[in-house]
Order: C-alpha cells, then sequence, then structure tokens
C-alpha cells in the first residue's frame, strides 16, 4: 500500500488498516480464481438444452458449483454494505474514542474535521472498490452460467450485482458508520447498531422496491386455456380475477363453496364446472395478471439510488454536525 500517493492522516489510516485491505485483496484474488477455475472446467463439458433450458450434462461437476457460487456473490452484494458499516463504525471511529487514540491525532496539527474526513474519503475508496469488484467477479461468472429463473433481473441478488443502487449502498454505508461509530464511541456496540441499520436499509428495499413504480396490469377472458402471461420478459407480481366492473374478486369464496361439496376433490370436470357457475354468480368476467416489465429495471434503479443518496448525505451531514458540537 505505500505505493498509494497519499498524505498525511489518510495515509495513516491506510497504514493502519493495512492488513485488513491486504487480506480484501487475497480475498478477492481466491474468489476470482474459484469462478475463472470453474469456468474452464464447465466449458469441457457440452450443456445440452432442454425444453428451451440449459440443463448441465450428468459428468458436469462444475456447472452446479459455478451456479451456487455466484447465489453466494450475489448475496456478498447484499451483505457488503452492513459488513463496510460496521467496519467503519467499530474499529474506523469508534474504537478510536475507545482507546482514546483519536486525542494523539489531534495533536498533530490535524482537526476533526480533518480526522474524520479522512476515514471517511479512504472508506469510501476501498469500499466502491471492493463493491466494484464482486460486481465484476459476479459479471464474470454469470457468463458461464444460462439464464433461470434463480437469476430472473428481478431477484434481489441479481438486481443489486447488476444495478448501480450497490454503490450508492456503500456510500451511505460508510456515512452511516461515521454517524454511529461517533454517536455510540464503543466499538462492538457500534459494529452492531451500524450493521443492524443498513441491515434494515437493505430489507426494506427488497420489500419495497417493487412498489416504487406503478405495476403494468395484462387481462384475458376466463375460457383462456393455459397459464395466462402476457408477453415478454416480466417480473410477476400478482393474479386473479375480475368482475364485469373491474373489481378484483375473492377466489377463496368461490373455493370456499366448492370445497363444501361433498366427493368434488376427486373429480376435476365437476370442479371446473361449479367454479365456473360460482363465477357467473358472483359476475367474475376476466383474469388478471400484475407485472412489471423489464423496462422497470432502470428506472427503479435509479430512483432507488437516488433515495439511497440522499439518506448517504443526510447521514454524512449529521456525522460532521455531531463532529463539530463535541469538537469546536
Amino acid at each position: 500500500m505505500s505505493a498509494l500517493s497519499l498524505k498525511g492522516p489518510a495515509w495513516v489510516t491506510v497504514r493502519q488498516y493495512r492488513r485488513t485491505l491486504w487480506l480484501a485483496l487475497a480475498l478477492a484474488l481466491f474468489a476470482l480464481a474459484v469462478v475463472a477455475g470453474l469456468r474452464i472446467y464447465t466449458a469441457q463439458e457440452p450443456l445440452p438444452m432442454r425444453d428451451g433450458t440449459w440443463i448441465p450434462g450428468a459428468d458436469n461437476h462444475g456447472y452446479p458449483k459455478l451456479r451456487a457460487i455466484m447465489e453466494y456473490v450475489s448475496v456478498v452484494t447484499m451483505v457488503l454494505p452492513g459488513v463496510v458499516a460496521a467496519f467503519v463504525a467499530g474499529p474506523m471511529v469508534a474504537r478510536e474514542y475507545e482507546s482514546g487514540t483519536y486525542q494523539l491525532s489531534l495533536t498533530q496539527s490535524v482537526s476533526p474535521a480533518d480526522w474524520l474526513r479522512s476515514k471517511v474519503t479512504v472508506a469510501t475508496g476501498f469500499a466502491l472498490l471492493a463493491m466494484l469488484t464482486v460486481m465484476g467477479l459476479f459479471w464474470f461468472g454469470r457468463l458461464g452460467v444460462r439464464e433461470g429463473w434463480d437469476y430472473h433481473w428481478g431477484q434481489a441478488g441479481t438486481y443489486t450485482a447488476t444495478g448501480v443502487t450497490a454503490l450508492a449502498q456503500v456510500l451511505a454505508a460508510v456515512a452511516v458508520g461515521a454517524l454511529v461509530g461517533q454517536l455510540v464511541r464503543r466499538t462492538l456496540p457500534a459494529m452492531a447498531a451500524a450493521g443492524l441499520v443498513m441491515g434494515v436499509v437493505t430489507l426494506a428495499f427488497n420489500a419495497y422496491r417493487w412498489s416504487i413504480l406503478p405495476l403494468e396490469r395484462a387481462t384475458g377472458s376466463l375460457g383462456a386455456d393455459g397459464p395466462f402471461t402476457p408477453s415478454g420478459d416480466h417480473l410477476y407480481m400478482d393474479s386473479g380475477v375480475l368482475t364485469s366492473s373491474g373489481t378484483p374478486f375473492d377466489q377463496a369464496i368461490c373455493w370456499n363453496q366448492i370445497n363444501a361439496i361433498p366427493g368434488i376433490d376427486g373429480d376435476p370436470e365437476r370442479w371446473e364446472k361449479a367454479q365456473e357457475q360460482c363465477y357467473a354468480e358472483h359476475g367474475v368476467t376476466t383474469q388478471y395478471l400484475d407485472y412489471h416489465p423489464a423496462s422497470h429495471f432502470w428506472p427503479t434503479q435509479l430512483i432507488e439510488t437516488g433515495i439511497v443518496l440522499a439518506l448517504a448525505a443526510l447521514a454524512a451531514f449529521a456525522a460532521f454536525r455531531v463532529l463539530r458540537a463535541r469538537h469546536p
């Protein structure tokens, strides 16, 4: 790390955590070697296609391992912001207060703002580099993995690893870590609190990101053969039936009514006729499916990124305000 042209507090910060940085580099190189090795191994065995889906051959033991590792890599993109927040809050900020070593820095003609700014700057640079490395590893490994439901763009891991929101999340993680570290000032509690905050943020977006943009709805007649799906790549959200007035109808009403008929469970034809009769009685005329088309991916990414960056800016502002209040 001595090759880095850093000066002053930033250089000191890098020197303090050089072992951690070397360890992170070693892990990245090891992961890259494993993925590259599995891609080479997998390429030795052809992948037959069955029903439009790529299926690994019986002797291709590398392909399932490669898919499994890619799933783990996608999980890392979601977990990494919490790890970054915990590291910044604990070892980088709170431990300095807990041990009193921050006072030594302040006696070396370094202002409190410069002290915190150096830590935030170094943490931001390496956090972005780490996230870009993980995203690049996912992209590289995914080239050797055929598309499937678990790699759909709407899945949380794939969504995070293939967009720009992950970069905003690590920026927010650094800011949250700097703020929590100053507020708690004890290493382990600060790590737990910062990791928890970013965990809540990640879970909240995973749960509600597809509520940002309005759903699109496809409709069809009740008599349509086979499963009713819209054309084009899409993310399924909900489905059901509508009455003639366009109001969603609770299908459980008909299901409960039909299940009360003796001996109908083993007679599919009677079940279907009973369901049609029930739908007719309640004025049900149409089936529907709510979904997000593939075109919603990047608008959702950009809106979510903007929200996360706003949270990052707010946390960073609060961190420096707390610093000024305690070290005027």
